[in-house]
């Protein structure tokens, strides 16, 4: 049987990325969703929250599906729940305005997190020479949706209207990644790319499942450094357009700045991963935290152009983790059940986007956003401590590690 390009597989995935990047569009979409439903703009902003935590949920459960029965059947599975859930969406009445948390939210979301994951998961199976590279180019393609899909998104609204902005992106999601998803598979067992040869170390290297890696002290370092790098970025992504109003930005730099943080959120997830392969993980997810730690204190007092700065800076660290941490896991646990063992890092994430804006908007019931920067900034810093505290992959572990305290 002849082996798969791995090119292709990669191209694939990212097409598929591509279009689930949806996921960060719902800025765009809120306004004009309720004013089409008759919808109050606070209950219309769950949205976001109950599409991330069901984009978490579907990490899981994609991971899951993709280690017992192939990356193309998750991914199939998924890119029908994407296609489904934006098609719902144009058919939600006004009368019941809450199954938009159904359709987007809950369909849409568990999608984009199943082919999210099992593609990754698919691709570092193809590249254990450069699973940095591919790690990045993958969910580079993910962060760059909102950048191209955002003003077309806007310019559908004003000129079709929701239901047909929903119904068109709906179905071109189903047919782009249902096709793209026939071309996502696994390599053989034992594939090695042409002039590839495996260090020793890795050649023995225990592959971890999702139980054994819940003994293990790595596991919970990357899910808390993962929770504690993201705060910036979940507490400042929904209030952007009306922070930066307060911060002097004119509408136009505003709507660019929210076009920015995609183009720099796919730049973080190409340059740290690429990065990490030359300098090491644990330094390139030290020097995203430092980073995001800076922005964040910066913010304090950003107007302008230091606030886009900073913005960007945040954006850059948030995509650089998204791409780092999947490959840090891989280097510790194997990629035999990558799916999974990412899925359960990735519990971080979604920890991180739900309880962090929670507690953001209490401190900023003043109006002052002051607390919730020096949170954000306190974070990082407590993102560097424990990522300085993880085990550095390499070594034998031919026998499951074991807590040492």
């Amino acid at each position: 049987m002849k082996t798969a390009n791995r090119y292709c597989v990669l191209a694939s995935g990212m097409v598929i990325q591509f279009c689930a990047g949806i996921i960060y569009m719902w800025s765009v979409f809120r306004a004009p969703v309720a004013a089409h439903l008759g919808w109050d703009a606070d209950a219309a902003s769950l949205t976001a929250s109950v599409m991330l935590a069901a984009f978490v949920l579907g990490i899981l459960l994609g991971g899951r599906a993709q280690d017992k029965l192939g990356p193309r059947r998750a991914t199939l599975a998924g890119s029908v729940l994407i296609g489904a859930g934006m098609i719902g969406t144009a058919f939600v009445p006004a009368g019941a305005p809450w199954l938009v948390y159904v359709t987007y939210g809950g369909a849409a979301g568990l999608g984009v997190g199943a082919v999210y994951m099992s593609t990754i998961a698919a691709v570092q199976k193809w590249f254990p020479d450069r699973r940095g590279f591919a790690s990045g180019m993958i969910v580079c393609a993910f962060g760059l949706s909102l950048a191209a899909f955002a003003p077309l998104a806007r310019a559908m609204l004003s000129r079709l209207g929701v239901p047909p902005t929903f119904l068109i992106f709906g179905l071109g999601f189903l047919a782009v990644c249902v096709c793209s998803a026939l071309f996502i598979q696994n390599p053989p067992e034992g594939y090695r790319p042409a002039g590839y040869t495996p260090p020793p170390a890795s050649v023995q290297k225990r592959q971890y499942s999702p139980k054994e890696i819940l003994k293990t002290k790595q596991f919970y370092l990357l899910l808390g450094g993962l929770f504690f790098t993201l705060p910036a970025y979940f507490i400042l992504n929904p209030v952007f357009l009306s922070l930066g109003a307060e911060r002097s930005l004119s509408e136009n730099l505003a709507v660019l700045g929210v076009m920015l943080t995609g183009v720099s959120s796919a730049a973080g997830r190409l340059a740290v991963s690429w990065v990490s392969d030359k300098i090491g993980r644990k330094a390139a997810m030290v020097s995203i935290a430092a980073m995001i730690l800076a922005a964040s204190l910066m913010m304090i007092a950003g107007e302008g152009v230091l606030f886009l700065l900073c913005i960007m800076l945040i954006s850059f660290g948030f995509g650089g983790a998204a791409s780092v941490y999947s490959a840090m896991t891989a280097d510790s646990f194997g990629t035999r059940y990558g799916g999974m063992n990412f899925g359960l890092v990735m519990l971080g994430f979604g920890a991180s986007a739900l309880c962090f804006p929670a507690v953001s908007n209490r401190l900023t019931a003043g109006g002052s956003y002051t607390g919730s920067f020096i949170l954000a900034a306190a974070a990082a810093a407590a993102a560097i401590v424990l990522v300085l505290m993880m085990k550095t992959p390499g070594k034998n572990q031919s026998k499951p590690e074991r807590d040492e305290n």
